[in-house]
């Protein structure tokens, strides 16, 4: 009776993953997309910046000094909510969209993985999606929360839509209207303190004065 119960209970889980939409998650094909992450800018590392550049595709007018992110020491997952114009709040990681990044002349670029997007359903019309990147220290970070906890290297994505999710019918799609972005340096919170110390310090001499 367990044994019976165990392989339905496993049958059920199989179903439910297999129930989730799919997209192709790359970020790069073609003359339909090319939109690359990069790392933390030179000369400033907390600075957030998002929007494809001149060689974009779509073309755009972000200008970059960070290296292009490559390897597996960075990781890049999907974060998703069935319909357009969701709210950030209510997307859900994409526990089947999780990949890292390619090398070589291809650094820049996700490693091309069918990406299934936990939450929304097969065939679904429409889905908003978010890339969300880490770097995950040798493999010791991995998810978000985490990343966020640690204070690790991380960035994500504007918000984009995706019509025509994959499932029995559409075929996974590209992640048209995702746009580049860079990973940056989140401060901890004690740097905020010690900075506005220094604020109220500075004003507090310039009244003396």
């Amino acid at each position: 009776m367990k044994k019976t119960l165990l392989t339905l209970a496993l049958a059920v889980a199989t179903v439910s993953v297999m129930a989730q939409g799919s997209v192709n998650f790359t970020t790069v094909s073609g003359s339909l997309l090319r939109s690359p992450v990069y790392g933390p800018e030179l000369g400033n590392q907390t600075l957030s910046k998002s929007g494809n550049n001149a060689t974009g595709i779509p073309q755009g007018a972000q200008v970059y000094t960070g290296s292009l992110l490559a390897g597996s020491g960075y990781t890049a997952q999907l974060w998703a909510a069935a319909g357009a114009g969701q709210a950030e709040g209510s997307l859900v990681a994409a526990l089947g969209a999780t990949t890292s990044f390619r090398t070589g002349t291809a650094a820049g670029f996700v490693a091309n993985i069918t990406g299934v997007l936990t939450g929304v359903p097969l065939d679904a019309p429409s889905a908003t999606l978010q890339l969300r990147v880490w770097d995950n220290q040798g493999g010791t970070i991995t998810s978000w929360g985490q990343a966020l906890t640690a204070f690790a290297f991380s960035g994500k994505s504007t918000l984009f839509t995706v019509n025509s999710i994959g499932g029995n019918l559409n075929p996974p799609p590209f992640l048209e209207g995702i746009q580049s972005f860079n990973i940056y340096a989140v401060p901890e919170p004690g740097t905020f303190v010690l900075a506005g110390l220094a604020a109220a310090s500075l004003l507090i001499f310039r009244r003396r004065k």
